[in-house]
């Protein structure tokens, strides 16, 4: 299995430990899809350790819509400061606890609600990946963030017309970042989130 790039030896070890959880958990709970999981790594573990350097160091943090922890996990293994994974399944909860046990993740908090009802702490950043369209999101991060505080998107080849819907309702300050895991893919770093208008 090759190296990750710029991950410490500790960290490369946590990854395949977590990975190899999520292969342990699929075929109960379809944490991902199984047509994934021959390119777990490249789909899904490559693709989000590429969302902790936009985030801001401290504070708290929460991954809206965990699932199997992608990214919120990887986020987790990578950032020390507190992180909320929200998620309201109650079978994808059980695994995101029972993977921050056998990870030593002591940073970490599993919210099994749903996103609308979850109780946070103001945060410095919020992040989702393949949970809703963009104004969706924004509503959620506009009631979650902190001021100053950031969220950080990955979308796919519909994401300059998201961004169109979401400016008819919401301003931000928008970064774009390419994604080295899929090309027609990019991050979205927005901060200033703030209904129209406002």
């Amino acid at each position: 299995m090759k190296r990750l790039e710029g991950v410490s030896r500790e960290t490369e070890e946590a990854l395949e430990a977590y990975e190899a959880l999520i292969r342990e958990w699929n075929p109960r709970i379809n944490l991902v899809s199984p047509r994934d999981l021959p390119a777990l790594r490249a789909r899904h573990i490559e693709d989000c350790l590429q969302l902790p350097p936009l985030l801001p160091a401290e504070g708290p943090a929460a991954d809206l819509g965990s699932g199997g922890g992608l990214p919120g996990i990887v986020i987790a293994l990578l950032r020390a400061a507190p992180l909320h994974l929200v998620e309201s399944d109650r079978r994808k909860a059980a695994f995101l606890l029972e993977a921050t046990r056998r990870l030593n993740l002591p940073h970490v908090t599993v919210h099994p609600a749903r996103i609308e009802a979850v109780q946070l702490p103001p945060l410095a950043a919020v992040a989702a990946r393949a949970l809703a369209p963009l104004p969706e999101l924004l509503n959620y991060a506009h009631r979650l963030l902190a001021p100053g505080g950031v969220a950080v998107f990955p979308k796919g080849r519909n994401v300059d017309a998201e961004l169109t819907e979401a400016a008819r309702h919401w301003f931000m300050r928008v970064e774009r970042f390419p994604s080295r895991a899929a090309p027609d893919s990019v991050l979205l770093r927005l901060s200033e989130i703030r209904p129209a208008g406002a």
